[in-house]
Formats: structure tokens, sequence, C-alpha cells
């Protein structure tokens, strides 16, 4: 079972409640820009880009031992904050947290959060 974050859509708009799980994201961790265009964290995606050309331009500095390695850490730490980047991106852009909700899946979420 997994812990949900579920936010609600601004007033107005007819769209289901947002279900974010609370755990480690593989997705962000091995597809690091697929993730962040999925979910609109065009900002985060600007980041990360500017990141990989730096570690790119490091490289004559630091060396190509180094510059893996970093890569992979800073991929699996945006695995970890990929939760709390997405309830940022939503609370940013007016979605209201409603709470939280344990279940086996975001749909089974969603739908205790609809009741």
């Amino acid at each position: 079972m997994t812990l949900y974050a579920i936010y609600d859509p601004k007033p107005g708009k007819p769209a289901l409640p947002a279900a974010v799980p609370e755990k480690f994201s593989w997705l962000a961790a091995l597809l690091p820009p697929v993730f962040l265009v999925l979910h609109g964290l065009w900002l985060e995606l600007l980041g990360f880009a500017l990141a990989v050309v730096a570690l790119v331009l490091l490289t004559r500095v630091i060396g190509d031992d180094a510059t893996v390695p970093l890569y992979v850490l800073g991929a699996v730490w945006l695995g970890f904050a990929a939760p709390g980047l997405r309830r940022h991106a939503l609370a940013w852009r007016g979605w209201t947290h409603r709470g939280t909700r344990v279940a086996l899946s975001p749909d089974l979420a969603q739908l205790e959060a609809i009741r």
C-alpha cells in the first residue's frame, strides 16, 4: 500500500483529483527529462538541462571518472525528490491539497477522494 497526496483542481475546472504517490519514482531516476516533461515541470527541466551542460563542460576539469557518478547521483536524487516536485507544481498551479489516502493504486486513491 502506498500513501498518496490528494489535490483538488482549481475551482470551476471539471477534473478528477490528482493522486501523487509518496514513493521513489523510477521514471524520474532512469529518464529524468521524460518525467519532467510528462508532469509539466518546465523550470525543473531547464535546471536539469543546465546541470547536464555544466557536467559536460566540467568533464575536462574533473574527469570522466567523476562525471558519471555525479550524473547518477543527481538522477537518484531526482527519483527521491519527484513527489515533492509534483506536489509543489500542483500547488503552484492553484490545486488545493485535500489530504492523504492510503491505497493500492492511484485510481483507488482518486476514487476514495471523490467519495
